[in-house]
């Protein structure tokens, strides 16, 4: 019943945002405020694989009405947390009578997230832990929930992208989250990122307690730190310390281990009281095969190079275009909006006028759409590094680009 429930209500909300974008495509005005309220109600209540496919397109605020992403954004730091009892009946299956491992645990969760949420604690030893619960059956309800987000994913045929490239976006979607449900397999990232990092003095991340640890719960070591969405207004040393420490860190785990992490809400990450950079979710970590990394920088060398033809090729090359006709014009206006960020020197990431660029070109993506599509096994890699890429604006970065791209394009 409760199941059903959820499914009537995924529907609802998909029906609304349906009608909402054929307005839209129609010459209407649809009320993006209002849609983004309704969302965001109805998400932080269910939780699952809807409310995570809406995070990730907070992140995209430069592609969404900044009204609808607005009022996304809020379901990263504002979701409602599950009452106490159905969290507690979690806790009770992993470790049966509480009181035998924990002389507290704190009944109010400190993070609320779209598969689990927080709660810190203390063991019989009197260590302060922290442990991620998972919300209680959504294992149960995972596949009908991504049914819907299926259906809601097939609004892009609006926007001019094949049935095809949707489905194969849907199932990295639904893998990522598959794979996020798995606990101790992100028990097994944070060990290995900690062996991996030991020696890195600028990064911090939580050790596990594999003993607590099991499908449903992860134990973590307490990392006392403020959240990088509290940062904004922190001393300028400060951030842009911890900034560097992001681009550093992002670039050795791409172009050294082929990974990367790809939860990059701010929720994610704090700093210390060192002003080291603390990571605390390691629960979506993607391999990025050294192709698919070769590939992406010929584009940017391309970019740069402000070479339209060039471009159109590593596009095509990627998977990324199709149909007839490239869009030089389009490609030559990119490149004009990004080769900036690149040029020597130290480039200030809060400069409104680069967002506002960059905003200005989306409707022009969407309109090309017949020809200029996400390859589809990038889903998860673009949506990462666009997150990060935004983290680095919440902490008004300045960075020489140019000095850190140059021999990774050689």
């Amino acid at each position: 019943m409760r199941e059903r429930g959820r499914t009537r209500r995924l529907m609802g909300l998909g029906a609304r945002t349906g009608g909402a974008m054929l307005k839209t495509r129609l010459g209407g005005q649809a009320d993006w405020r209002a849609l983004g309220e309704a969302l965001f109600e109805g998400l932080s209540e269910l939780k699952g694989p809807a409310m995570k496919m809406a995070q990730m397109m907070s992140q995209w605020d430069d592609l969404l009405p900044p009204d609808l992403a607005e009022e996304l954004s809020r379901l990263q730091r504002q979701a409602e947390p599950m009452p106490w009892p159905r969290i507690r009946e979690a806790l009770v299956l992993q470790y049966g009578e509480l009181d035998a491992h924990f002389s507290e645990i704190e009944e109010r969760p400190f993070a609320s997230a779209s598969m689990g949420q927080v709660h810190k604690a203390v063991t019989l030893e009197g260590e302060t832990v922290v442990l991620k619960v998972q919300y209680p059956g959504l294992a149960d309800v995972l596949e009908s929930d991504l049914a819907q987000v299926r259906r809601i994913m097939r609004l892009g045929r609006w926007f001019k992208v094949p049935q095809a490239r949707l489905d194969a976006m849907f199932e990295e979607l639904a893998a990522g989250l598959r794979d996020e449900l798995d606990y101790q397999a992100e028990a097994r990232a944070l060990a290995r990122y900690r062996e991996r990092y030991a020696d890195e003095p600028r990064l911090v991340i939580p050790e596990p307690l594999m003993a607590l640890c099991g499908p449903h719960v992860l134990a973590m070591r307490f990392v006392d730190g403020t959240p990088l969405r509290e940062l904004e207004s922190a001393d300028d040393a400060t951030r842009q310390q911890l900034a560097q420490t992001l681009a550093d860190w992002i670039t050795q785990e791409l172009f050294t281990f082929g990974e990367l992490h790809a939860d990059p809400h701010a929720g994610n990450f704090a700093a210390d009281a060192q002003g080291r950079l603390v990571i605390y979710d390691f629960g979506a970590v993607i391999p990025v095969p050294a192709a698919r990394l070769d590939a992406m920088m010929k584009l940017l060398e391309a970019t740069l190079a402000r070479d339209p033809m060039a471009m159109d090729d590593a596009m095509v090359q990627m998977g990324g275009r199709q149909g007839q006709g490239a869009p030089l014009s389009l490609y030559r206006e990119a490149a004009d909006s990004i080769a900036p960020l690149f040029e020597p020197g130290e480039q200030d990431f809060s400069d409104v006028r680069v967002h506002r660029q960059l905003r200005e070109l989306s409707p022009k993506v969407w309109a090309a759409m017949d020809r200029l599509q996400p390859p589809a096994d990038t889903l998860l890699l673009s949506r990462a590094l666009n997150g990060h890429y935004w983290n680095l604006v919440r902490l008004k970065a300045r960075l020489d680009m140019h000095e850190r791209v140059q021999p990774l394009l050689a």
